[in-house]
């Protein structure tokens, strides 16, 4: 799973509390060559929807991988795994998830923001870590850390924008990955049912991340 998030380059997430706007948006993403997506546990109706997702995926998208973000808790975890996720992302680090992910055999991918979360999470046997915000760390950080944790992939998630300049900045700093949201899935895309604008969005900056020396 490690090496599909990597070889992509790229981690869409989104919410919607419309399920048939998720799975208009998945298969937008789907159609532009995405093969792992993060839904994320940020509304009342994420569960349910998660797991209409699972199943369009089960009938047309076979190859697709979902994750489920958001993930703050082993109950969280528990559930989601139960339901079908491929992999789950969190904004934290936490021991029962790591357990928990580890006793499934499932990819946790844990948020840090320190070097002590990170070297809790690379303990804990994690070895893709999220680092998040990174409007607030910034690419400076993760040149400092890169060093200290050689065996650690890192992708980013917040403060990433679909510029050819912000992706070549964050790449350039040495990151695995990059997770985009509202950056990519925009709040116009998403009120307009605009699926199509967010196929060729998505083909731009993939096309644009695979370009970066």
């Amino acid at each position: 799973m490690i090496a599909n998030i990597k070889d992509q380059k790229i981690l869409p997430l989104y919410y919607h509390h419309d399920a048939t706007v998720c799975v208009e948006l998945c298969t937008a993403l789907y159609n532009a060559g995405i093969r792992c997506v993060e839904f994320t546990n940020r509304g009342p109706n994420a569960r349910d929807n998660f797991k209409k997702l699972v199943n369009f995926k089960s009938s047309g998208m076979k190859d697709l991988h979902i994750g489920v973000g958001t993930v703050k808790s082993a109950e969280e975890a528990g559930y989601f795994l139960s339901e079908g996720a491929d992999f789950l992302v969190s904004p934290i680090f936490m021991e029962e998830i790591a357990a928990l992910s580890a006793k499934n055999d499932c990819l946790w991918i844990p948020g840090c923001m320190t070097p002590t979360e990170i070297a809790m999470a690379e303990n804990a046997g994690c070895r893709l870590i999220k680092l998040f915000p990174g409007s607030v760390l910034g690419t400076g950080f993760l040149e400092a850390i890169k060093p200290l944790f050689r065996d650690i992939d890192f992708i980013v998630t917040g403060g990433v924008h679909n510029s050819e300049a912000s992706l070549k900045t964050w790449f350039n700093a040495g990151v695995a990955g990059v997770g985009m949201g509202s950056a990519l899935i925009s709040n116009d895309i998403v009120e307009n049912r605009q699926f199509e604008k967010l196929t060729i969005a998505t083909k731009k900056v993939m096309d644009t991340i695979n370009q970066i020396p």
